[in-house]
């Protein structure tokens, strides 16, 4: 199991960015495919952005594409979410996940992850 905890969240006006992190201990990351989802207030949770193990692969919700950055720096066993250009709709909780699916596409399933992380919320004002 990895225990996986996000910070870098917060409360940013439209148009801005933050940095999320997701720091992986127990195990090293670098053995597995990660991934970046969210959960609006009063919705279900969706998938955000993807990466395989080296960072090669990268794959995004179509409305981030372009605004958000997945990458990954195995040697501090953290993963990233660079967010720029922030609307208000990007206003949720959001979490990293271990993807256990097999192959070295990432995948964008939630049932496809687990070892969550307790999430951070990220704000966006109008």
């Amino acid at each position: 199991q990895v225990q996986l905890v996000e910070s870098g969240g917060g409360l940013v006006q439209a148009g801005g960015s933050l940095r999320l992190s997701c720091a992986a201990s127990g195990r090293t990351l670098s053995n597995y495919k990660m991934g970046w989802f969210r959960q609006p207030p009063g919705k279900e949770r969706e998938f955000v952005a993807a990466i395989s193990r080296t960072g090669t692969i990268t794959y995004y919700k179509d409305s981030v594409k372009g605004r958000f950055t997945i990458s990954r720096d195995n040697a501090k066993n953290t993963v990233y979410l660079q967010m720029n250009s922030l609307k208000p709709e990007d206003t949720a909780v959001y979490y990293c996940g271990r993807d256990y699916s097999r192959g070295f596409q990432p995948s964008n399933q939630g049932y496809e992850y687990d070892d969550w992380g307790q999430g951070t919320r990220v704000t966006v004002s109008s």
